[in-house]
């Protein structure tokens, strides 16, 4: 049991028990799942010495400070000035890390190319002395060996974001276990200095100085249970490094792939440490408390079948060792060679052989990117937290065709494609013959489960992500080199196949049931978070509505803009792709078609009822709940009302209004995101649609309402569609709800009006209040619009008291309202909007920012639109996280120039000279201005502009401003939309992979 009272799991965390590894101290603001790596010298920008490790912020007691000697103020006034504090980003997920933006405190002592410990918690930054204005340089000199117990120190850096603060402690332990950060980058074969100082996040890399001034260690991590406990990396490992890049000699570092902890004498006793050995080495090291013991012995690692773990380390070469300094000295300086050993195992002592192998080697200084992911061989460091071979290849961002269910890091890839992939090389080796489109078997473990292997057929997109690209790290820049090392094989042509459906093994209903011939399962991918929408992948079932011409209506929770791969199966034998033909603006529904001569099966169009089912009748509903699987009901209708899905207030996205929902009295319904409500005769009477809503505050979960929706609403669509024309409709720009007579009398509503309403609807005594006008420029003849309030008693002289009698807005350009204002009644000439202008088409890539004009639901929400610029996601990791540029911000200006329109914002940005800083002018989505500043960076972040062209085979243009070994691939990556949260809810789901096995 740890101080916790939690039982240690083997190999799932750390093996060490929380009293020799304590926890690292917590960062404020990281994600939930970026437990570790507050600083990567790969993606960081900024010069000194520092530690590599995220933190996150803890509730912490205060510590008092001691009153300052006037030596102490010395020489904390001399250190200050060798103390940066570090902003970075880390581009892209790597290894143990994922992307993300913070800040740490790094201290200077020289100029230095970069370099990062493969191990240790620590990493070397370099910097240009000539950019340094107003200050005089100077440099801490490095003094391990000042680090004593009882000493007193201070801790001088960048604590919890600040941008300078000095904290006070002394030295209690020399020996303490490295600090335990969870499943992610850990320090081992290390000891740790601890004190109490109570440093937080962002101050890791800190110096620890001595009265005289001189560092003695590194801050690296803390306490997380409110003690004021920190820890510190000694200062030897760094100091040899120091000397070498000094030197410019190579920085060797030897492994035998062996994790070490160290053990009270007591403890080693138990493992079998003779008391002769005991007495020897307390004599020889009288200060000593413990010895080393083997923790982890890595599979088919040069330990492997030599030692086991519990072996108790006596000596290396002859040479009694304690501690680990001395023992990273031989292995450092043997790489190649081979080192022996004396372990005592069980009160015997055993002597063997063992090879030195380069630590570099088994740490990963590529990766390639592919499919809109990204991969690298499996590290050392992964392997030894999971006790399993330094060998696979390891997804470090899992994202375009390999997303997997339900985790965005921790896979291997097992293979591809039928073909084992056991290595980089060999991984790239497959993928480079699989051409564009192709549906392949990919089987993959998860690091936390490798008992079980997964198997899916993936969808390999090289059409929104063509260039396979190998990154390379340059020690020498700092920079991560691109290059392209394989262009996409062209998509192979798609063949006719044959199917037969699978009929719903039910009690009666044979006609109604029939229906399910007239159902695909529609799995569509997004490559960019365009409109707010928050999953890039969703799977739902779409109606065909004539097969002769494949045309298949499917709720816009599944399709909700056309940049997506579109994919219908059909009778769950045969995949066909598809495109978008029409997306409704305001009911839910999308319109896709496949190519129905690559069918050949029993496909049946669809019958849809001309009437509007009623309150009370009876139906039968079949659906597919979330697995994916036909369920059938006969049921009832409990009620059609008019609603409007509520919106999500920290990040517009698509959602229905001003329609009449149907609810049905059987549990099904509420688990099938897809169905239909069908009479004995096979009839259609209504669509069983997903409608994505909020987002829960409370579990950052979306929420998904699953309602029907009468056929009779897309018959003027799809008589349309059907004739071969592309529905181009208008519609008012208003959100309505209902009111009833009690409410509308009081509003200045007359009694012969009052009469007029029952006598037209008599089910329903309602009329039709405007809740919100959407936001549009202004036209010139904005008093003729609706304003908020305004009840309206009939458009184009017909009474308005049903939601389906304001469907005449479809075909005109103007309406004649008669509306109750201010209680009273006046008649107005309203404009209707084209629905072809509120889709997204065109887009841009900047700074790790994607930016379009505002869709739909952000003029649905907002009151005043500040410019045409309107950040709609973001890259973890870009200049736009690090910066703070959010979703639902509004630019206005780039450097003083005024960018009201997208074209004006390009031809400001263009003229940026790359890794300089410029200003932008912003407006939060409340109407709160503030003024950016950002760092251009179109090596890891190039600007890409994405234009709508139905000539282009994906239906997009793209031009792209890349440097040649940058990145050039941006679709895809994990994107924030904004709001928090991964987005769940039930319709297939963002992660539902498109053949899981």
């Amino acid at each position: 049991m740890d101080l916790n009272g939690d039982t240690r799991q083997k190999r799932k965390t750390s093996p060490i028990n929380i009293k020799e590894r304590p926890a690292k101290i917590l960062k404020p603001g990281s994600p939930h799942n970026m437990e570790n790596g507050d600083l990567s010298p790969d993606g960081a920008s900024e010069y000194g010495y520092m530690s590599d490790t995220i933190e996150e912020e803890v509730v912490q007691q205060p510590v008092i400070a001691m009153a300052d000697t006037a030596e102490w103020q010395a020489t904390i006034e001399q250190v200050v000035k060798n103390v940066v504090s570090i902003h970075f980003c880390q581009t892209c997920s790597f290894d143990t890390d994922a992307a993300i933006s913070s800040e740490a405190t790094g201290f200077v002592c020289d100029v230095y190319p970069v370099y990062r410990d493969p191990v240790h918690d620590f990493g070397i930054l370099r910097f240009d002395p000539k950019q340094i204005k107003y200050m005089p340089l100077s440099e801490l000199t490095l003094r391990p060996d000042l680090a004593k117990v009882g000493s007193e120190i201070r801790v001088v850096g960048n604590d919890a974001g600040e941008k300078l603060s000095i904290l006070s402690g002394v030295i209690s332990r020399l020996d303490r276990n490295a600090p335990e950060y969870g499943e992610g980058y850990s320090d081992f074969n290390t000891n740790y200095i601890q004190a109490a100082a109570a440093a937080s996040g962002g101050s890791s890399g800190s110096p620890v100085v001595n009265i005289h001034g001189r560092a003695v260690a590194l801050q690296a991590g803390g306490r997380s249970d409110g003690a004021a406990t920190d820890y510190f990396l000694p200062l030897d490992r760094p100091l040899r490094v120091l000397k070498c890049i000094q030197q410019a000699s190579p920085i060797t570092r030897g492994t035998i792939q062996t994790q070490w902890i160290i053990k009270p004498f007591d403890e080693c006793r138990r493992l079998g440490l003779s008391a002769e050995r005991e007495a020897s080495i307390r004599k020889g090291f009288p200060k000593e408390t413990g010895l080393l013991v083997a923790e982890v012995v890595l599979p088919e690692g040069p330990a492997d079948g030599k030692l086991e773990e519990g072996d108790v380390l006596i000596k290396v070469n002859g040479e009694i060792l304690t501690q680990f300094i001395r023992l990273d000295d031989i292995l450092d300086s043997s790489v190649g060679g081979k080192v022996k050993i004396l372990i005592q195992r069980g009160g015997r002592d055993m002597e063997v052989d063992v090879d030195v192998g380069d630590l570099h080697a088994i740490t990963p200084d590529r990766f390639v990117s592919v499919t809109g992911a990204s991969f690298h061989n499996l590290s050392y460091q992964q392997a030894r937290l999971y006790a399993i071979p330094v060998r696979g290849v390891y997804v470090c961002e899992a994202a375009g065709s390999y997303r997997f269910e339900s985790s965005e890091s921790g896979w291997l890839i097992e293979s591809v494609d039928q073909k084992k992939t056991p290595d980089l090389d060999t991984f790239i080796e497959v993928m480079k013959g699989i051409p564009d489109r192709a549906r392949v078997v990919v089987t993959y473990k998860h690091l936390r489960d490798l008992h079980t292997v997964n198997t899916s057929i993936m969808h390999m997109d090289r059409h929104w992500h063509p260039k396979m690209r190998m990154a390379i790290r340059n020690d020498q820049t700092g920079l991560w080199d691109f290059h392209n090392i394989g262009e996409a094989l062209p998509a192979q042509k798609p063949i006719r196949c044959k199917a037969e459906f699978a009929r719903l093994e039910t009690v009666g209903h044979e006609a109604a049931t029939d229906v399910v011939r007239s159902f695909v399962r529609v799995s569509c991918t997004l490559p960019l978070k365009l409109d707010g929408f928050p999953r890039t992948r969703r799977i739902g079932y779409g109606l065909v509505i004539n097969a002769e011409k494949g045309l298949v209506v499917v709720s816009r929770a599944t399709v909700p803009f056309d940049m997506c791969d579109i994919s219908c199966t059909v009778a769950d034998s045969m995949i066909v792709d598809a495109k978008v033909r029409f997306l409704h603006p305001i009911a839910n529904y999308a319109v896709i078609q496949y190519d129905a001569s690559l069918v050949d099966a029993p496909v049946k169009s669809a019958k849809l009822a001309t009437e509007s089912i009623k309150q009370g009748a009876s139906t039968i509903f079949i659906g597919w709940n979330q697995n994916l699987r036909a369920v059938v009901a006969s049921t009832t209708v409990t009620d059609i009302t008019t609603v409007a899905i509520p919106s999500n207030p920290a990040a517009p996205r698509y959602r229905a209004i001003n329609l009449d929902a149907i609810t049905v009295d059987t549990g099904l319904s509420g688990q099938c995101g897809s169905g239909v409500l069908v009479a004995e005769d096979g009839t259609v009477e209504a669509l069983w649609l997903s409608y994505l809503g909020e987002r829960s505050p409370s579990s950052s979960k979306d929420v998904e309402y699953h309602l029907g929706l009468a056929t009779p609403v897309l018959l003027p669509v799809l008589d349309q569609m059907e004739k071969g024309q592309t529905p181009k409709l208008r519609i008012l720009n208003i959100e309505t709800n209902t009111i009833q007579m009690s409410q509308a009398r009081i509003m200045g509503v007359t009694d012969e009006w009052v009469a007029k309403v029952a006598a037209a609807n008599p089910t329903r005594h309602q009329l039709f209040m405007v809740r919100k006008v959407d936001c549009a420029i202004p036209s010139g003849n904005d008093n003729d619009a609706f304003k908020e309030g305004d009840i309206i008693l009939t458009l184009n002289e017909k009474q308005i008291t049903r939601v389906s009698e304001l469907d005449m807005m479809y075909d005109h350009e103007y309406l004649n309202a008669l509306v109750v204002r201010n209680k009273e009644t006046i008649a107005l000439k309203v404009p209707t909007i084209p629905t072809e202008d509120l889709e997204t088409d065109r887009a841009v890539i900047f700074c790790g920012a994607v930016i379009h004009r505002p869709h739909h639901a952000v003029r649905q929400q907002i009151s005043k639109l500040h410019s045409e610029v309107y950040v709609s996601a973001r890259t973890r990791g870009s200049p736009s996280y690090q910066y703070g540029l959010a979703p639902t911000n509004f630019i206005t200006a780039v450097n003083d120039s005024p960018t009201p329109t997208l074209t004006e914002f390009l031809a400001a940005v263009n003229v940026i000279p790359d890794n300089t800083y410029f200003r932008l002018r912003v407006h939060t989505f409340d109407n709160v201005p503030w003024v950016a500043t950002m760092k251009k960076n179109e090596h890891y972040f190039p600007t890409v502009e994405y234009t709508k062209d139905a000539n282009e085979p994906n239906g997009w243009k793209v031009k792209t401003w890349a440097e040649e070994d940058g990145v050039i691939d941006l679709a895809g990556g994990l994107m924030d939309e904004g709001g928090g949260g991964s987005g769940g809810g039930g319709g297939g789901g963002e992660d539902a992979e498109e053949g899981a096995v």
